[in-house]
């Protein structure tokens, strides 16, 4: 059960009731920022990666990773924040998660160079992140999938689902979806994080089954 919880986000009792990190309570479904505009936000991905790195994010210090990959492979893969550990090992799904991360993208064809791996927080926060914090990540991430423009993206566990796709997990997968990022179309799959299937390897039957719907929709 207390694994169940800790996927779900919870690390803390700081209210009467128990809020995600990256997500505001009640929030809406994922919507740009109030104030920002396209012309605001980075125009590269170059740009966007030295600005999570630089930028002030409440609870994020500057131990951060940015994403890994060729992001002309395709395929964009994001979850919501680095393991612990990952930061130390200078990349995202590092260790035991890595290993079974790596085992993934061997069953579909792929390695680290033939994808695209990002993480919608570039750090662990320490604490409990504030709405507005949140509410920017979620742009941003929105926006970098809008920049990396992959022909299918893969969003990795609850919260990154909730904040992309505006749906738990459970609802989420099983389907493909279609993002319209102002303007730019992305199909995306919904799945387990690595960290979970690590801790209920159960799931990992259901989990290849989502990969195996995000192929079918890859290769049409």
């Amino acid at each position: 059960m207390l694994d169940w919880w800790r996927e779900a986000g919870v690390d803390i009792i700081v209210d009467e009731e128990p809020r995600d990190w990256l997500r505001p309570a009640k929030a809406p479904p994922p919507a740009p920022h109030p104030g920002s505009t396209l012309a605001a936000l980075p125009q590269t991905l170059e740009e966007l990666a030295a600005h999570l790195l630089d930028a002030e994010f409440s609870a994020i210090g500057p131990q951060r990773l940015v994403s890994a990959g060729d992001h002309a492979s395709g395929l964009m893969l994001i979850a919501d924040m680095p393991d612990p550990g990952d930061v130390e090992a200078g990349q995202i799904f590092s260790g035991e998660t890595g290993y079974l991360f790596d085992r993934m993208l061997a069953a579909i064809g792929r390695d680290r160079a033939s994808i695209y791996l990002t993480t919608i927080a570039p750090g662990r926060p320490a604490g409990r992140m504030d709405a507005d914090t949140a509410a920017r990540l979620q742009t941003l991430a929105r926006h970098h999938v809008r920049l990396a423009q992959p022909r299918m993206l893969l969003v990795l566990g609850q919260q990154a689902s909730a904040m992309l796709l505006g749906e738990p997990l459970a609802a989420a997968r099983g389907r493909i979806h279609h993002l319209d990022l102002e303007g730019t179309a992305v199909a995306a799959v919904a799945t387990f994080a690595p960290r979970y299937l690590l801790k209920q390897p159960a799931a990992k039957a259901d989990a290849w089954k989502d990969l195996r719907l995000m192929l079918e929709e890859l290769t049409r």
